[in-house]
């Protein structure tokens, strides 16, 4: 299905910045049609003979939809879009005509013309209509709900048609929330509540108001609750901000261990400020398990951060010991260990400041390239580069991953080159290129240095050296992947390993 800005620009002259507008009130609709109780189709022009496309539609969470089939990418034309035509032609909300059926449901015209206003503030042209259907098979009760929601919808429908609704959304903003269902209040001019939702009373008495809301000063009854006097201040200012015609941020209210998410919207139908609409929605539960999430979080940080510090722990010990070791052949063991360990402290190391069970792994490859490259014993420096990323990795498989490529990187610093150097003067330096790129939900690795190769005869898999012995098991073993061994063409070897990113689970 094509999205809003894609039919609009395929089949209209519309322009960025009225596209990015219908977006906006695509963004903010679902408020308008839960209070009318109606279904919203935006509809746009398309040609000069009347007709109309769909580039979007809502329906209503408090009543029953007019439509049971989507209506977006449809094109209209002639009599059923007159009202269309009206409300886009002489720029005023229409509602006048018959109830129309659809199929055997019975519904209500309206049309609400879409404006933007300049730059300088004044009521642009008209860009689009809101179509505003009704389903009329269902009989309403005309509670004081109802009356106050319609009377609700028919103000922000002003302000659409002024173009003073949606409001611009503040930074960080990416939903319209709270809902009309989670509780809504209504305020006159001077900040006092003429109605409140049973949920929005509901909502206060969880802060701690036990009175009815009818009457009160929201702005000053917010400052009372809140338990931080900041968080109160800030919250009252919200309310008095939105009654000067602003929109201001949404704001929490805490108090006796209750959270309520407010949102403060103008009412400004025909530039006239009238009151403000504040919606409210009880958070409390939603916050505990945030807090449930973050101590979680922190938790395993933590975890992550002491592992590192016992394998660095290790790490020393078995340094220590090396140095008191006399067989050469026993403390390069034991300086390889270490170099193991080390590696892997790497990733516990990165895990620790991250907020979930994954690493960039680019800088834990960059690191242990370094500290492989100061481990060569010989008189000439090997140059360590990276090609391509990573990218970011599930914990499980970078330990495995680290292990592999250090085992490599080690392999190619001490056996890739000869003692004396790699080559006489006039010859490229002493190179390993590590390359990594993603291919069909695999990954690729390759550790290419220009050294002298393998050995005649050699056989990875009867090889008897210890790294290339751990190469092979977690290659093929934790990671169950491949990995190939092969002399380079233009000189030196290269090693291939190809992981799987997302792994099967394992049988139980």
């Amino acid at each position: 299905m094509s999205t809003l800005r894609d039919l609009a620009e395929e089949h209209t002259a519309l322009r960025p910045g009225d596209i990015d507008h219908l977006h906006r009130v695509a963004g903010d609709w679902q408020l308008l049609s839960d209070l009318s109780f109606a279904d919203l189709l935006l509809w746009v022009p398309v040609d000069r003979e009347g007709s109309f496309l769909c580039v979007a539609q809502v329906r209503p969470t408090t009543a029953p939809t007019a439509y049971q089939d989507d209506q977006v990418g449809r094109i209209v034309g002639g009599p059923e879009v007159a009202h269309l035509d009206i409300a886009y032609s002489q720029g005023r909300i229409w509602r006048e005509g018959d109830p129309v059926w659809y199929g055997d449901t019975p519904a209500r015209h309206e049309a609400i013309p879409v404006r933007l206003r300049t730059a300088e503030g004044e009521a642009g042209e008209v860009i689009a209509v809101v179509g505003r259907d009704t389903n009329l098979s269902t009989a309403r009760t005309p509670s004081q709900l109802e009356l106050n929601y319609l009377t609700t919808a028919d103000d922000l429908a002003q302000m659409l048609a002024d173009g003073t609704f949606p409001p611009a959304r503040h930074p960080g903003e990416t939903t319209s929330a709270p809902r009309v269902g989670d509780g809504l209040i209504r305020l006159d001019a001077t900040g006092k509540v003429t109605y409140a939702s049973p949920n929005a009373q509901s909502a206060y008495r969880r802060l701690g108001f036990a009175s009815h809301l009818i009457g009160e000063d929201l702005a000053t009854l917010n400052g009372r609750l809140a338990a931080d006097p900041l968080d109160g201040t800030e919250a009252a200012n919200s309310v008095l901000a939105a009654l000067r015609g602003e929109a201001p941020a949404r704001r929490e209210v805490e108090a006796r261990g209750a959270t309520v998410l407010t949102r403060a919207l103008p009412l400004m139908p025909a530039g006239v400020p009238i009151g403000a609409l504040v919606l409210v929605r009880d958070m409390t539960e939603v916050r505990r398990r945030d807090r449930a999430l973050m101590t979680k979080d922190a938790t395993i940080r933590e975890i992550h951060h002491r592992v590192k510090n016992n394998l660095q722990t290790v790490a020393a010990l078995l340094r220590l010991q090396a140095r008191r070791v006399d067989s050469p052949d026993a403390r390069a063991a034991l300086e390889e260990s270490v170099r193991r360990v080390a590696s892997i402290a790497l990733v516990h190391e990165t895990l620790s400041m991250s907020s979930d069970e994954a690493v960039e792994f680019d800088g834990i490859l960059d690191r242990v390239a370094v500290a492989a490259a100061e481990v060569a014993a010989t008189d000439f420096a090997v140059r360590m580069r990276r090609q391509g990323s990573f990218g970011v990795l599930p914990a499980e498989l970078a330990t495995s991953l680290v292990m592999v490529l250090n085992e490599l990187l080690l392999n190619a610093v001490e056996h890739g080159f000869p003692a004396d150097g790699p080559a006489p003067a006039g010859e490229p330096p002493a190179e390993v290129v590590v390359s990594a790129h993603r291919f069909r939900k695999q990954l690729h690795v390759s550790v290419a240095d220009n050294g002298r190769g393998l050995p005649p005869g050699f056989d990875r898999e009867r090889s008897g050296r210890l790294g290339l012995q751990i190469v092979r098991a977690l290659a093929t073993g934790e990671l169950r992947g491949t990995i190939e061994l092969r002399n380079r063409s233009g000189g030196g070897t290269e090693a291939i390993v190809v992981v799987p990113l997302h792994r099967p689970k394992r049988a139980g």
